[in-house]
C-alpha cells in the first residue's frame, strides 16, 4: 500500500519537471530528465507530507518536492565522478558521466542545483517573499559548508586516512552528508505554514541517521539488480561504515530502534502523520 502512495509522489514529481525543462534546451533537457528520474523521491515525499499536515497547498509543496529532487540528483551526479566516489552505475542505469562524459555530467548538476533556488525563489512556490528567502537560506545550510557538502568532504578524507573513524565520527559524517537534506525536507512543511515544529525536526534527524543505517547494511548484502548500484564499496574501499562498526547484526537493532523512536516523535499529531510513520518503516524494510 505505501509503495503505490511513494510512487503517487514520484510521477507528480517527474511531471513538474517535465514541464519546467521544456524551456531548456534539449541537450540539457535530457540529461536532466534524465538524472532525476528513477529515484525513490522520499526527500520528495517528506515536503509533500509535512506540508499536508500543515495546509500548505499541494502545487507549492511539489514544487519545493522538485527543488529537493534536483539538490539530491545533482549530489548524486558528483558524487558518481571518477574523482570522487567513482560509480558508473545508479538508480539502475549507467551514471550521467557514463551516459554521457564527465564535462556534462559537472554542468548538469550544477544546472540542477540552480535550478533549485531558482524554483524555491519564484512567487509560484509561495506568495509570501519572506517564506521564499527562508527556503532558499535554509536549504542553502543545508547542502553547503556545514551540511552535505561538508559530509561529503569528510566522507572523502576518511578514505585517505590510515586509521578507520569511530562510530562517532561516522555518525557526524552522515548526519551532514545525508541527514541534513532529509532534515530539511521534512521541515518544510512547517516553514512554508510559518510554524515551529521540533517533533518533526527530530523525527527527521532519527529516520536519515537510519536511512543511512540501512544504505551500509544494503552494501553488505543487497542485490545490485534490486538496489540499483554498485556494492560492496565501502568494504572494499576500506571505509568505516556503520555495519563495520556495529556489526551487521547491530546495525540493523541500531536501525531499528531509531524508526521506533522516530515514530514515537509523531505521536503528538493525529492520523496525518500516518504515511511519515509508514515512510520510517520503509527505510529500514527496503531493498532500494
Amino acid at each position: 500500500m505505501f509503495d503505490i502512495v511513494l510512487a503517487s509522489t514520484q510521477k507528480k514529481i517527474q511531471t513538474v519537471f517535465e514541464k519546467i525543462s521544456i524551456k531548456f534546451d534539449h541537450r540539457l533537457s535530457e540529461p536532466i530528465l534524465y538524472a532525476v528520474s528513477g529515484g525513490k523521491c522520499i526527500r520528495a515525499f517528506l515536503v509533500s507530507e509535512s506540508a499536508r499536515i500543515y495546509g500548505v497547498s499541494e502545487y507549492q509543496a511539489l514544487r519545493v518536492g522538485a527543488a529537493v529532487e534536483a539538490i539530491h540528483a545533482y549530489s548524486l551526479i558528483h558524487d558518481d565522478l571518477p574523482c570522487m566516489d567513482n560509480d558508473n552505475f545508479r538508480r539502475g542505469k549507467p551514471t550521467v558521466h557514463i551516459k554521457w562524459d564527465e564535462s556534462v555530467a559537472v554542468l548538469i548538476g550544477d544546472a540542477l542545483q540552480s535550478l533549485s533556488f531558482e524554483i524555491l525563489s519564484e512567487d509560484k512556490t509561495s506568495s509570501d517573499p519572506s517564506v521564499r528567502l527562508a527556503l532558499i537560506s535554509s536549504l542553502s545550510k543545508a547542502i553547503g559548508a556545514k551540511g552535505m557538502v561538508y559530509g561529503q568532504f569528510l566522507d572523502m578524507e576518511a578514505e585517505r586516512q590510515e586509521t578507520l573513524l569511530d562510530i562517532d565520527a561516522v555518525k557526524e559524517l552522515q548526519n551532514r552528508k545525508t541527514g541534513a537534506l532529509i532534515e530539511w525536507a521534512a521541515l518544510t512543511g512547517p516553514l512554508m505554514a510559518g510554524v515551529d515544529n521540533t517533533p518533526l525536526k527530530k523525527y527527521a534527524q532519527l529516520l536519515g541517521l537510519a536511512f543511512q543505517i540501512q544504505d551500509d547494511i544494503l552494501d553488505v548484502e543487497g542485490e545490485i539488480k534490486m538496489v540499483g548500484k554498485r556494492l560492496r564499496k565501502d568494504y572494499l574501499a576500506g571505509k568505516a561504515t556503520f555495519v563495520s562498526c556495529l556489526g551487521l547484526s547491530g546495525a540493523k537493532k541500531k536501525a531499528e530502534s531509531l524508526i521506533n523512536q522516530a515514530v514515537a516523535e509523531l505521536d503528538t499529531f493525529d492520523t496525518s502523520s500516518d504515511n511519515l510513520k509508514a515512510l520510517a518503516q520503509f527505510v529500514i524494510s527496503r531493498e532500494v
